[in-house]
Order: structure tokens, then C-alpha cells, then sequence
């Protein structure tokens, strides 16, 4: 995997030798959102999945889009099995950047199906991403994702105002305050 990555033009690998310092690199994964959270007051997390083949297509059409949108975007993930994390750095208070990040986010999703990949490769859809889910998987689909809902839960009992829910609404990104 590093001979791959270094002919493929990555900046850096680093590769554990122990256990110790495979802990190490797992830190400092895991602290790539309180990081970034110190950029900018809202840090809105995605998630997208694609074949690991399209990964440095992908990363740079995420760099690319931000650039478009002016916005500032920090992209891991688990490249193992193609899951990208795109985070934006905004502020919740400016509708404006907001609207851009959404925009952005939409062409990214877009990009993602377009590859062959997914909107979610391990968030789910919920709220946010239900405006997206007839793009990645079609209308058809929504329909019958819509009535085995129907079928098992007659009452509406099961995650009341989510997803198949006809009053629920959304599509847009969640936002994280780097407050909470």
C-alpha cells in the first residue's frame, strides 16, 4: 500500500511499526475533527462512499468544488474501503455559506453516484441526505423503500417525522457548532 500510494503522488505515508505507534496514528486520526473544529464555529460532516479506484478522482473533485464554492473543506475517511469524509468549515450563522456548502455537497453526492459509489457509506441517509436519496438510487426505489416502511410499521410508530414520513422535511447538511 505504500509503494502504491507514493507512485500515485501522496504527500506522505506513515506506517506503523508497532503497536504503539499504530495507536499513535489512530490518535491523531480521530483528531482530525477537533482540529478542524478550531478553523471555523461549524464543522458539517459528510459522508460519501466510492470504488477505491475513483478515491484520488474523488479527493481532488471534493478540492475542486470547495475552491468553486470558496469554501474551506478537510477530506479523510476510510480510503480502504472507500468511505470520504468531506468536512466543510463554516459558520451557521452566514445562510449564504451555508447555502454554498450545500450546493457543494450536492454536486459531490452527484459526483459520487455518477462512479459508481454511494451518499453514505456508514452515516445512513436520515434527515440530511433524504433529498438526495432518489438521485442515488431512483424514485422507484424511494417508493418501495416507502412501503416496506408501510408494511412494517402500519402505524407510523417507528421513527415518527423521519425519512418516509410524508411531513418530514430536509436536505440539508447537518451542521456541528465547535460550541457543542
Amino acid at each position: 500500500m505504500e509503494q502504491i500510494a507514493r507512485e500515485h503522488g501522496a504527500r506522505s505515508v506513515s506506517l506503523a511499526r508497532d503497536i504503539e505507534e499504530a495507536t499513535k496514528l489512530m490518535t491523531a486520526r480521530r483528531m482530525a475533527i477537533p482540529a478542524m473544529a478550531r478553523v471555523a464555529p461549524t464543522t458539517i460532516l459528510e459522508d460519501a462512499t466510492v470504488p477505491r479506484s475513483k478515491l484520488p478522482e474523488v479527493v481532488r473533485f471534493v478540492q475542486k468544488t470547495a475552491e468553486k464554492y470558496k469554501l474551506t473543506v478537510g477530506t479523510f475517511g476510510h480510503f480502504g474501503d472507500g468511505n470520504l469524509h468531506p468536512t466543510f468549515l463554516a459558520n451557521e450563522r452566514n445562510p449564504d455559506e451555508l447555502r454554498r456548502v450545500h450546493e457543494a455537497v450536492t454536486e459531490i453526492f452527484s459526483y459520487a453516484v455518477e462512479l459508481g459509489g454511494t451518499i453514505s457509506g456508514e452515516h445512513g441517509i436520515g434527515l440530511t441526505k433524504k433529498s438526495f436519496l432518489p438521485g442515488a438510487i431512483g424514485e422507484i426505489n424511494v417508493r418501495v423503500l416507502r412501503e416496506i416502511k408501510r408494511v412494517l410499521d402500519p402505524q407510523g410508530i417507528l421513527n415518527p417525522g423521519k425519512i418516509f414520513d410524508q411531513q418530514s422535511s430536509a436536505g440539508t447538511p447537518a451542521t456541528h457548532s465547535a460550541a457543542n
